[in-house]
């Protein structure tokens, strides 16, 4: 694994100059920043809204109720001139590793019935969403989650978002270290005043909800009111009261295990363990990030950097000093280069291990450790997860539960009482099975359709769209809803040439990345009406940026476009992967091809 720069060089020279941008700049902060900064811990105008009968939040408001978990939409296809908008929410849960235990996912299944749209949808995050949600039921809901002991709070805003983790419940090798590392980090990086303000609107301050962290996390967590790790604010040391530029986002693995598409985070862990399983240190990679707009060049998708090898017991150190240097140094006045790697990018690496480590981050950094070729592991199938128990993992395209399927998983999971994990490919777990419920839960998955789960269709098992149209306020055109059609044009395609290999398709409906599309092998993002940019070049194992090659394909081009570019992979043998090939032949290449499909 190995993360890079897809716009210039990142190792750049360290500069003399002391950092100490805390204070950013003498202009004034945006309006953005000042929102955070009055909103009272995220708190205002939130709650005063919250018991108005407005069917809608104000701008203003939705933003601070982004970090509670939730985005306002309206249904698009739902709009009528002159008549208020379909206002509803999308909410999105704080699962850390994919996990959700049998009583909460009961809970939100029954909630999504009765008070959203009647699905559930798995994200590329691992967490949970409900869309649906109206305003005045937006309580009910999101405190319903808090009692059932799930949480929503920082699933979206600027602050560290869903931890990720191998979502495999194997207890072997490293595994159980790097879910419990995952745990560990959120735990740590959630917010202290915000978690006060979000018990008060959600559950009326009842405080047993806190998250309680370990002991070991919380002596950590108390050397954030020290050094330069302190922002200041005792009532949110880490954070302050403005918490991040933008969003933030962690995953950790294990060596050889990239199902959590590692160098697009913010920080990637890759965790080393002895023979017994237990953690020796970590690989550490910084400044990943899939978003960009369409026409700024100077907004790019891009890989996360090698920052050196951390030893176990200061990682989670580590975690907090890189999140208060990204608050401290971070960009407060255009939100379009505010994430860590347009730092990373414009200061270098090396610019940055050089500031961690002189005024926040007081231990070792070593050079990487080998790891193996990784692998996009998806645990599809029966697994045995540990002496007397099994897992099975379910495909489930879009991660879209509704209908039988929904009602079906809902009966065996509380039948069974089975523990859900979700898979950042946005496909299911069903763990903790016993030999004697083995048989039965087989025979009940049959029945809804998963006869083989651990082989669907090639091109569907990696496959991922963002949800788009009709509720995401962003999207410019479709991407779940078209992603079946997508994928079965493909594989006809795919047959008519005789093509027998696998390929990395994602699609989204917007540039801004949210089904990681610029690391697939195809990857389709939205540029207009039915019309999308082409990216390739990607790899099976998500360990290369992918590059853009067209900036409006019709939908309907898409055969004509792709057909000679994959005739001449064929012909060369197919050996390589497709984005191997893509590389390999050389830019002009690969745009002749296209240009005679698209003729």
């Amino acid at each position: 694994m190995h993360g890079s720069d897809a716009k210039a060089p990142s190792d750049k020279a360290p500069s003399d100059k002391a950092p100490s941008d805390k204070a950013q700049s003498d202009k004034a902060p945006s309006k953005f920043e000042q929102l955070k900064a009055g909103s009272g811990h995220l708190k205002e105008p939130l709650l005063t809204e919250l018991g108005n009968d407005a069917l809608n939040f104000t701008d203003s408001a939705v933003q601070i109720l982004k970090f509670h978990g939730s985005y306002q939409q309206d249904n698009r296809e739902n709009r009528v001139r002159g008549q208020d908008k379909d206002w509803q929410m999308m909410l999105r849960l704080r699962n850390p590793g994919g996990r959700v235990p049998a009583p909460l996912y009961l809970a939100i299944d029954e909630l999504s019935d009765r008070l959203g749209n009647g699905t559930l949808r798995a994200t590329t995050r691992q967490a949970f969403q409900m869309h649906g949600v109206r305003k005045d039921n937006l309580k009910e809901v999101i405190g319903t989650i808090v009692r059932h002991l799930g949480s929503t709070l920082a699933a979206c805003g600027d602050i560290n978002r869903n931890v990720m983790a191998p979502a495999a419940p194997f207890e072997k090798g490293g595994y159980p270290a790097a879910r419990q590392l995952a745990d560990e980090i959120a735990d740590l990086l959630a917010p202290q005043a915000a978690e006060g303000s979000y018990l008060d609107l959600w559950v009326d301050g009842e405080l047993s909800y806190r998250i309680k962290p370990s002991a070991a996390v919380a002596k950590v967590k108390a050397r954030q009111n020290e050094g330069g790790v302190f922002s200041g604010d005792a009532a949110e040391p880490l954070y302050g009261g403005t918490y991040l530029p933008r969003k933030f986002k962690v995953a950790v693995t294990v060596p050889g295990d990239n199902s959590v598409d590692l160098l697009t985070q913010d920080i990637g862990l890759v965790l080393f363990c002895d023979p017994q399983g237990q953690p020796q240190g970590c690989n550490v990679y910084v400044g990943g990030g899939m978003g960009r707009t369409h026409n700024k060049e100077e907004t790019f998708a891009r890989t996360a950097d090698p920052l050196g090898y951390v030893a176990a017991e200061h990682v989670l150190d580590l975690l907090q000093s890189i999140v208060a240097l990204q608050r401290d140094h971070g960009d407060r006045e255009q939100r379009r280069h505010a994430r860590m790697k347009y730092l990373i990018h414009d200061r270098g690496v090396a610019w940055f291990r050089q500031v961690l480590q002189a005024h926040y981050f007081a231990h070792p950094i070593k050079g990487m450790r080998l790891e193996p070729k990784s692998k996009l592991e998806d645990y599809l199938g029966w697994h045995r997860q540990s002496r007397g128990l099994w897992f099975v993992g379910l495909p489930v395209l879009c991660g879209r539960l509704s209908g039988t399927i929904k009602s079906g998983l809902r009966r065996i999971i509380d039948t069974y009482k089975l523990e859900v994990r979700l898979t950042p490919n946005q496909d299911l777990l069903l763990c903790n099975i016993g030999v004697a419920q083995r048989s039965s839960v087989r025979d009940e998955l049959a029945a809804l359709g998963f006869e083989s789960p651990e082989s669907p269709a090639p091109l569907a098992r990696h496959a991922l769209a963002c949800p788009a149209l009709p509720l995401c306020g962003l999207a410019v055109t479709e991407a779940e809803r078209i992603l079946p059609e997508v994928l079965e044009r493909l594989e006809a395609l795919f047959q008519r040439l005789g093509i027998s290999k696998s390929v990395l398709v994602r699609i989204t409906g917007c540039p801004n990345g949210c089904a990681r599309p610029y690391m697939a092998e195809i990857g389709l993002v939205g540029s207009g009406v039915d019309q999308y940019q082409l990216w390739l070049g990607g790899t099976p194992n998500l360990s290369r940026l992918a590059e853009p090659y067209l900036e409006k394909m019709p939908l309907e081009a898409l055969e004509a476009t792709l057909e000679p570019l994959l005739q001449a992979w064929q012909s060369a043998g197919g050996r390589r992967s497709l984005g191997d090939f893509v590389v390999k032949s050389g830019r002009d290449s690969v745009q002749e091809w296209l240009s005679a499909g698209a003729g």
